[in-house]
């Protein structure tokens, strides 16, 4: 990109100087705050999910869309918040987005049914979708390029922190309280970033002109798009996909919804969405970058979880006290990539985390039913340190080049691509697993029969020891020859995950290679131009 477009990039809105305004930088600093509760509400509930069942009466299928409900209403606000910040202002739309998220999490405490739930967490995650894309649109508007080498760490350590220790911080209060503080924990925290933030954030002017010119229909097409798309890949696997009949009227809605939006978006005077940023060979790249960030991600925040508790039996806090590690090593990489990314070349830096990533997920490959809290201790710090070695300068290849007309929009773009990763990786992570467990059971059960000496000497060995007892033995014996079986079937089926995510993050290596270098002071955030 030509210097004169990297220097519009910072000139209007960035002083000269490298002194901040100490206001701005309280209020970004709040800013960053909302997006930490908006993120962490999303994984927050998702180890304590049986808690809430329990409290509210609600069956195991109703109680998922607790999470759900949540992730399809954010997924429609990121990326109509560029268009709202530019009608009303940041200042308007995120002090209104902190209140509003505030009360829904208000609400949820207070819900006496699964529906009333539902609905709560509904407003919360559509509310609270508008905090995120800017703050990250604030970064690269607000900081000369010699402050992100500080502000990108930051930034970088909330989105993926905040998803990472979700369960930990679920699992403590739900533990130590109950459920409703997965949500009340959010009122007095968000009150004050209310407050601060509608004080001050001056970072623009609103241009209510605009409103006039709102594409009604591009708003409705793009909720039935994203929404239809999310619940599909939510519910695909649960319901065996398209042999349910709401998941096939789920995905026409989506693909309707898909046309006209994408026509509307390319029409129209003033589009709900702009897609132009894509035309960017960087933020189109980077937006990639995202996407499979967002399956990493979300995907071992949702695998590991899953094998602590359905292979070794954790409970909601002894999950979260091992998960906590992912979240410590990123925090202590954060300013390490902070610096790094004033030395190296971000396409250097993007590699070392993706080998990282690739790294720990490798080592998972080996797992066995007996691997615990340090089996789990170097892969957890791989994809720790890898994430945020990755995220930093993926945010500053993708905003960091863009005019400050353009990054508002292009933020939601940009975080919408992580939230749809994550979606699209939870969707074919359970549709893989619950198919790769059942070959992997069909296989090693034709070698627990009659005619193999070895199935007979355990099926003997447990018999004879269940019948000292009294007790039916060849039936108890069986029972558990299969649920040996069953258990191995999964571990199997959690290595091909493993395996799969190695094989793409290690690709990642190559495609940051066809990334175009960033200007001296727009990649790194550091030096001059």
């Amino acid at each position: 990109m030509a210097t004169a477009t990297v220097n519009a990039a910072t000139a209007p809105r960035a002083p000269a100087q490298d002194s901040m305004d100490p206001k701005r930088l309280i209020a970004f600093f709040a800013m960053v705050f909302g997006m930490f509760m908006s993120i962490l509400d999303i994984q927050i509930v998702s180890a304590s999910l049986a808690e809430i069942q329990a409290g509210l009466s609600a069956g195991s299928d109703e109680v998922a869309w607790v999470q759900t409900a949540y992730l399809i209403a954010e997924v429609v606000m990121i990326p109509l918040s560029g268009t709202l910040a530019r009608i009303v202002s940041t200042r308007v739309l995120f002090s209104v987005s902190a209140a509003g998220f505030t009360l829904a999490s208000a609400l949820a405490a207070t819900a006496t049914n699964i529906d009333q739930m539902i609905i709560y967490r509904a407003l919360q995650g559509f509310i609270g979708g508008g905090m995120i894309p800017s703050v990250f649109a604030a970064a690269f508007t607000i900081f000369p390029p010699s402050k992100r080498s500080i502000v990108s760490p930051i930034i970088g350590l909330v989105a993926t922190l905040a998803p990472t220790i979700g369960p930990t911080v679920g699992g403590y209060l739900s533990h130590a309280f109950s459920w409703h503080w997965l949500f009340l924990i959010n009122v007095i925290p968000g009150i004050i970033v209310t407050l601060v933030t509608w004080n001050f954030i001056d970072f623009d002017k609103p241009e209510l002109s605009l409103f006039k010119k709102f594409d009604w229909w591009g708003l409705l097409s793009m909720a039935v798009f994203l929404g239809a798309l999310e619940y599909v890949l939510e519910e695909g696997n649960a319901n065996d996909w398209f042999s349910d009949e709401a998941i096939c009227y789920g995905a026409l809605a989506s693909a309707i919804g898909a046309v006209v939006f994408f026509y509307r978006a390319f029409k129209v005077e003033f589009p709900v969405v702009d897609l132009r940023a894509f035309s960017d060979r960087n933020f189109a790249f980077g937006s990639l970058f995202s996407f499979v960030m967002g399956i990493g991600l979300y995907g071992l925040t949702y695998l590991y979880p899953l094998y602590l508790g359905r292979i070794r039996g954790y409970d909601s806090l002894m999950i979260g006290e091992t998960m906590f590690v992912s979240g410590l090593a990123m925090f202590c990489t954060a300013p390490i990539a902070g610096k790094l990314s004033t030395k190296l070349d971000p396409r250097v830096m993007m590699m070392i985390g993706f080998g990282s990533f690739a790294a720990g997920t490798w080592i998972m490959s080996s797992m066995t039913a007996d691997w615990d809290f340090y089996e789990l201790l170097i892969p957890q710090i791989l994809r720790g340190c890898g994430l945020m070695l990755c995220m930093v300068p993926i945010n500053n290849v993708a905003l960091g080049t863009l005019p400050p007309a353009k990054i508002r929009g292009a933020s939601g773009l940009f975080n919408l691509t992580r939230n749809l990763g994550g979606a699209v990786g939870l969707a074919a992570i359970n549709t893989l697993l619950t198919q790769r467990e059942q070959e992997h059971y069909a296989r090693l059960s034709e070698h627990v029969q009659w005619g193999n000496p070895e199935a007979m000497d355990k099926l003997n060995a447990i018999t004879s020891n269940y019948q000292t007892y009294g007790l039916d033995g060849t039936a108890i014996a069986i029972k558990k020859l299969a649920g040996m079986v069953s258990q191995q079937a999964a571990i199997m089926s959690f290595i091909d995950i493993f395996l799969i995510l190695t094989a793409l993050f290690t690709s990642l290596i190559f495609f940051a290679m066809l990334i175009k270098k960033p200007q001296s002071g727009v990649g790194g955030g550091g030096g001059g131009h």
